[in-house]
């Protein structure tokens, strides 16, 4: 049984990699108590009342920046969104001068998402706002992974011991990074599959079980996580076709008989139906994929009220 933190030991989020196990599950414990809190008729806690928080996004993206926000709001903070365009990013202003200026206006947290990978870690170095990373390049996305974590315990009761295929594009993807340190430090087996061509080296001296082959990852499987194929990161040719692509690793019915009798599909989104998902399976009694939509408020909650509601409890800049 982990132990539950008090506390987190930072006051930034920039990776799984630098949480406990312990801090891991106090996230999701407060999570549950979050998640409560959209079931009441006024959906609004006074919480993070009086605090300020950036939305930096130089990433498009529909339910990690709808949720923040969402969970900001229910949080009671003052927001402000941010993007490339319509800002001084698309006159030429660098990542490091854009923090500057906000850092000027005296923002308590700035969630960033951002195309290259350690511009959270950057913004942490010069900012005494706890900075959030809300996905950075092919690095991580802690928010993400969290949310899946949390769903898992929701429907699974537990993450150790778990049996979890994740399959897709392993190379190119932040969400497959994330869940990976989460899930073995939370006790979880976790199997990869993809196409030789999509999986990133040292996967087995992670502890990782690797295969290409679809039917060995889902058999048996309590969780199978499928992922998108990141064509705006491919540089070259890694498939033959989208048509052999999903005859080899797409999740149908079909492959799902090999899996436990009580297995669920998640999927990070955007889904890519009848590229690396049937209708079927995404629509079907399996699939949690929605459920994973609405827990990214609750985590994110979680998140925001343990960096900068938790009072002395977290540690400093």
């Amino acid at each position: 049984m982990t132990t539950v933190a008090t506390g987190l030991a930072t006051r930034d989020l920039l990776g799984i990699r630098d949480l406990s196990a312990p801090e891991i599950e106090l996230i999701l414990q407060t999570a549950f108590a979050m998640k409560e809190i959209g079931t009441r008729p006024i959906k609004k806690v006074p919480t993070l009342r009086g605090r300020t928080i950036v939305n930096l996004f130089f990433e498009n993206s529909t339910r990690t920046r709808m949720s923040f926000e969402l969970a900001e709001k229910r949080l009671s903070a003052d927001t402000l969104g941010m993007t490339t365009a319509g800002s001084s990013v698309s006159k030429g202003e660098t990542l490091l001068d854009t923090a500057r200026t906000l850092e000027a206006m005296s923002p308590d947290m700035i969630v960033i998402r951002h195309g290259s990978s350690g511009a959270p870690h950057q913004l942490a170095r010069i900012c005494r706002a706890s900075i959030v990373n809300a996905g950075d390049g092919t690095n991580e996305h802690p928010t993400q992974a969290l949310l899946d974590a949390f769903t898992m315990l929701e429907h699974k009761g537990r993450l150790a011991g778990l049996k979890v295929a994740i399959v897709g594009d392993l190379l190119h993807s932040r969400v497959f990074r994330s869940n990976v340190l989460l899930l073995t430090k939370m006790g979880a087996e976790v199997r990869a599959c993809a196409p030789p061509t999509l999986v990133p080296p040292g996967l087995r001296a992670m502890g990782l079980h690797v295969t290409s082959s679809l039917d060995e990852a889902v058999s048996g499987a309590d969780v199978v996580m499928m992922l998108r194929l990141q064509l705006e990161r491919m540089q070259g040719l890694f498939l033959p076709s989208m048509r052999e692509y999903f005859t080899l690793f797409g999740l149908t019915p079909r492959v799902l008989e090999r899996a436990a009798s009580d297995v669920i599909v998640m999927h990070p989104g955007p889904m890519n139906r009848g590229v690396e998902i049937d209708s079927e399976v995404a629509d079907g009694p399996w699939s949690v994929i929605l459920d994973q939509v609405a827990n990214g408020v609750a985590v994110r909650m979680a998140v925001l009220y343990l960096l900068a509601g938790g009072e002395g409890e977290g540690g400093d800049k």
